[in-house]
C-alpha cells in the first residue's frame, strides 16, 4: 500500500471512529430540555435539510472511491471532513428536539437518526475493507442503505399524536395476528401438531395422552381467554380512534398523557402473546389462570389511564366502561371453568 493510500485509509478510519461515537451518543444521550421558544415546524425543515446533506455527502464519498483514480490524500481529507460535518449537523439538529415535545416522537426520530448514522458507518467500513479501485456489491448495497434510511424521514410522524398512533397501530397488528393464529389452530383437527408429529413413524409410540390435544375442558377454558384477547384488541382499536379524534399536542401535559397511553399500550401485545402461548396443549390451568389474571389487570390499568386522560370524552367513557366489565366477566368465567371439576 502506498503512503498516500495509507493516509487516505487513516483519514477514513478516523472519520468512521468519530461517526460511531456520534451514533452511540445519539442512541444513548439526552435531548435539549429547553422548550421555551421551540418551533416544531422549523425543527422539521432544518432536520430534513440535514438528512438530505448526509445523503448527498455519502453519495459523493461512495462515487469517489468507486473507480480509479482514487482521491488524493488531500481530496480524501476533504471528503472525510464533509461527511463528518454533515453527520455532526444531523445529530446536533436531532438534539434540538426536547422530550417535552413527546417522548414517543423523540424515540422515533432518534431511531431514524441512528439508522442513518449506522448506514454511513457501514459504508465507510465497506470502503475501507474493499479492494482498491473496485466498486463492490457491498458498497452499492451500503450506499443504498444510507439513501433508504434518509428517505424514511419523509414517513416519520410530525408530532407526538402521530407518533403515538404509530405505536398503537403496531400493537393492534400484533394482537390481531395472535387472535387469528389461535382461531386458526382451533379450527384445525383436534391434534394441532398433527402436521409436525407423525404417529406412524417406526418405533414411535402412539400418542394416547393429552400432550398434543385439547380436551373438551381445555376448549371451554379457551373461550373466555379468547374473550380477554378480543377485549385487548377492542381496547387498542377504540383507543386509536380516541387519540385520532381527541389527541391534543398543544401542551406538554397533553403530550405527556399521549406518551403514557403509548407506553402502556406496548405492554398489551406481550400480555396477549403470553396468554395465547399458554393455551396450547398440554394446558396447565394454574398457569392459564395466572397469565389471564395478569392480562386482565393490565387491561384494567390501560382503561384507567384512558379514563383519566384528555382523549376520553363522554362517548369514549361508554366503551371504557363496557370493556372494563367485559374484562371482569371473561376473567371470572375462565376462573370458574378452570376450578370446575
Amino acid at each position: 500500500m502506498s503512503a498516500d493510500n495509507f493516509a487516505e485509509n487513516a483519514s477514513l478510519r478516523n472519520v468512521l471512529n468519530s461517526i460511531q461515537c456520534v451514533r452511540d451518543r445519539v442512541r444513548d444521550g439526552e435531548s435539549n430540555e429547553s422548550d421555551g421558544a421551540f418551533n416544531l415546524c422549523n425543527f422539521w425543515d432544518t432536520l430534513n435539510q440535514a438528512v438530505k446533506a448526509v445523503s448527498q455527502e455519502a453519495t459523493k464519498l461512495s462515487l469517489a472511491f468507486s473507480k480509479p483514480p482514487l482521491p488524493s490524500q488531500q481530496d480524501a481529507g476533504k471528503f472525510s471532513e464533509s461527511i463528518l460535518k454533515s453527520v455532526l449537523t444531523l445529530s446536533t439538529v436531532y438534539y434540538w428536539l426536547p422530550k417535552s415535545q413527546g417522548v414517543s416522537l423523540r424515540r422515533q426520530v432518534r431511531d431514524a437518526t441512528v439508522e442513518v448514522l449506522n448506514g454511513v458507518a457501514q459504508l465507510l467500513e465497506v470502503i475501507l475493507s474493499s479492494p482498491l479501485q473496485s466498486l463492490t456489491q457491498d458498497q452499492l448495497t451500503s450506499t443504498g442503505s444510507v439513501w433508504s434510511a434518509c428517505d424514511q424521514f419523509d414517513q416519520l410522524p410530525r408530532d407526538n399524536k402521530a407518533a403515538v398512533l404509530v405505536v398503537l397501530s403496531a400493537q393492534t397488528g400484533v394482537v390481531k395476528d395472535a387472535i387469528e393464529e389461535m382461531e386458526q389452530s382451533l379450527s384445525e383437527p383436534l391434534d394441532p401438531f398433527s402436521d409436525v408429529l407423525d404417529d406412524d413413524q417406526e418405533g414411535v409410540e402412539p400418542r394416547g395422552n393429552q400432550d398434543t390435544y385439547w380436551s373438551e375442558k381445555d376448549r371451554r377454558v379457551i373461550g373466555p381467554c379468547q374473550g380477554l384477547m378480543k377485549a385487548a384488541a377492542a381496547c387498542l382499536r377504540k383507543l386509536t380512534a380516541a387519540v385520532k379524534a381527541n389527541g391534543d399536542v398543544s401542551t406538554s401535559q397533553t403530550r405527556a398523557q399521549l406518551d403514557d397511553l403509548g407506553d402502556i399500550s406496548k405492554e398489551i401485545s406481550p400480555g396477549v402473546d403470553d396468554l395465547a402461548l399458554c393455551l396450547y396443549p398440554p394446558m396447565d390451568y394454574s398457569t392459564v389462570q395466572t397469565v389471564a389474571s395478569a392480562l386482565a389487570a393490565l387491561l384494567k390499568k390501560v382503561l384507567g389511564i384512558v379514563r383519566s386522560s384528555h382523549v376520553c370524552g363522554e362517548s369514549q367513557l361508554t366503551w371504557v366502561q363496557f370493556l372494563d366489565g367485559a374484562v371482569d366477566h371473561n376473567l371470572q368465567k375462565a376462573r370458574d371453568l378452570i376450578e370446575d371439576r
